[in-house]
């Protein structure tokens, strides 16, 4: 429970430090918001009576605690950019976000535990050399040509799958999927060279160890060995690295979003930035930390639950 609380009150600190940096940063980029709401040829008076009807004539810190407060109370304010609220904007894209990044993970760890335990079982081997090109090869390999390249073969070749676009998840399921699908995939393959990698390493370490030993000299097979006896013992370490790599994605998921106009929360991103929504800018940012932030904290908690040294530790 102390170590809940602690990371919940880290947690906490954290997100008021990112809240300060964004909207510090976002108040000095270049634009002025009452001008792109009322265009630059507005009258002078006019643009004078809105910035003083925003607050934008107050003091920073004024401004900073109106924003706070808003984002506690659900207030989020109206996307310039938009013309809506933010609130339920930013959780439609969170949604389609979301899938994205599950189907990610799903097939980051589906392809990359089965490949980085066959390494480890033939460490320095030709089946080593394998695994250990591609996971090369996926962290040389840029996202956004990955991302090109399966448009060009599932999309304009074969014809399998939408080459853009996006399907809200509570109207299709099926058809979100098949729109999700090469974008999580284009990620997802960058991701798994790191779970590969990540996977080998813990592996190796425990295969090495004494009641590995112990339970092939009982004579059971090299198959239950290695996946009920090794493999759970060295997943901890892995569900880390796949929790710390929830940041990565977002950061990734907006060059792909936008590649495959897939209207998520990087594609918000990115239209909020091209277009200098301040409110939206702030607001994305903060939501896709504090996600990160839970998400890790989640990760750790299980981490606990499963290891049980990490608990009584």
């Amino acid at each position: 429970m102390v170590y809940l609380v602690n990371r919940l009150l880290l947690v906490v600190l954290t997100l008021f430090v990112i809240s300060i940096v964004t909207f510090g940063i976002t108040n000095i980029l270049p634009g002025d918001v009452a001008m792109m709401i009322m265009g630059t040829q507005s009258n002078p008076e006019a643009l004078e009576g809105l910035r003083q009807s925003l607050g934008l004539n107050d003091p920073l810190i004024v401004q900073y605690g109106r924003w706070i407060g808003g984002l506690l109370s659900g207030q989020w304010g109206e996307s310039l950019l938009f013309n809506e609220p933010i609130a339920p904007l930013i959780s439609q894209k969170m949604l389609a976000s979301g899938l994205i990044v599950v189907m990610t993970m799903a097939i980051a760890l589906l392809l990359a535990i089965p490949l980085g335990v066959w390494a480890a079982r033939h460490r320095d081997r030709w089946q080593d050399t394998t695994s250990s090109t591609a996971a090369l090869l996926g962290l040389s390999v840029p996202d956004f040509f990955i991302g090109i390249m399966l448009i060009l073969l599932f999309a304009a070749y074969l014809g399998w799958l939408p080459s853009s676009g996006f399907v809200d998840p509570t109207e299709d399921f099926f058809g979100a999927v098949r729109h999700a699908f090469l974008p999580s995939l284009a990620l997802a393959l960058g991701l798994m060279a790191h779970l590969t990698r990540m996977t080998r390493s813990a592996m190796i370490g425990i295969l090495n160890q004494e009641f590995i030993r112990v339970a092939r000299a009982k004579g059971l097979p090299e198959r239950t060995v290695v996946w009920h006896y090794a493999l759970p013992n060295a997943i901890g370490p892995v569900m880390t690295v796949a929790g710390l790599q929830i940041g990565f994605l977002f950061g990734s998921i907006i060059v792909i979003e936008s590649l495959f106009s897939y209207t998520g929360m990087g594609w918000l991103t990115y239209q909020a930035l091209l277009n200098r929504d301040i409110p939206l800018i702030q607001s994305t940012v903060f939501v896709i930390a504090a996600v990160v932030m839970l998400v890790n904290l989640a990760v750790d908690l299980l981490y606990r639950v499963i290891d049980p040294r990490i608990r009584l530790g």
